[in-house]
């Protein structure tokens, strides 16, 4: 992770190259998939790179940015100042494990590098959240690295994961059929398998109807 220094006034933004370096294949396959109007919810947006990116990419949605962490919220912040897109919003704060998000319905949720740099109920809960702010017809996406059948794609992603949970026992490259069971039970269809650049997929689920009774 970098910073940049930046005139007076407007901050202090960061970058982490890896955003830099996978945010036009994520913008590719979102500008496909998320509706062309509506408030779009990214999940743990870090340095606010992604969230700049497609707001300015994509003017007719309203790009609603997020994180729990005060620092990450400062850098989305001064990324906004800098770009002054009418359509980006100023950060909220958002841990997906508390029962009130601040927000309320959403036309689709974005998460990307999240979910195998947390708890596994941290998962439980972004998909549980999702599933009650999206309706029928709406896009969760998910973007990372996933085990396939039990198995890294590739050693890279081995040796990443083994640096996750030495760092933290409860963080991991996670199963992508754990994770699409999980969307499953909250009520979402696997819509698309993505193959991304640096061995990651995008995972984008789609909200199904709710069944009459």
């Amino acid at each position: 992770m970098t910073q940049v220094p930046t005139t007076p006034g407007d901050g202090l933004r960061r970058r982490a190259p890896a955003a830099e370096r996978n945010r036009d294949a994520i913008l590719a396959v979102l500008a496909r998939v998320l509706p062309a109007r509506g408030v779009v919810l990214e999940i743990a947006s870090g340095t606010g790179q992604h969230a700049v990116h497609c707001a300015a990419a994509l003017p007719g949605i309203v790009w609603q940015p997020s994180d729990p962490d005060a620092a990450a919220r400062d850098a989305i912040a001064a990324w906004r100042a800098h770009a002054g897109l009418a359509n980006l919003n100023a950060p909220l704060a958002i841990d997906v494990t508390s029962a009130d998000w601040g927000i309320g319905s959403v036309a689709a949720i974005v998460c990307i590098n999240m979910i195998h740099i947390a708890p596994w109920d941290a998962a439980e809960a972004l998909v549980r959240g999702a599933s009650e702010r999206l309706s029928a017809g709406g896009v969760l996406y998910l973007y990372g690295p996933y085990r396939r059948n039990g198995a890294h794609t590739a050693p890279s992603n081995e040796a990443f994961d083994a640096q996750l949970r030495a760092t933290n026992p409860y963080w991991g490259v996670r199963d992508m059929e754990a994770v699409e069971s999980l969307a499953s039970q909250a009520g979402f269809a696997l819509g698309e398998i993505v193959a991304m650049p640096a061995n990651n997929f995008g995972l984008v689920f789609i909200k199904q109807a709710q069944a009459q009774t």
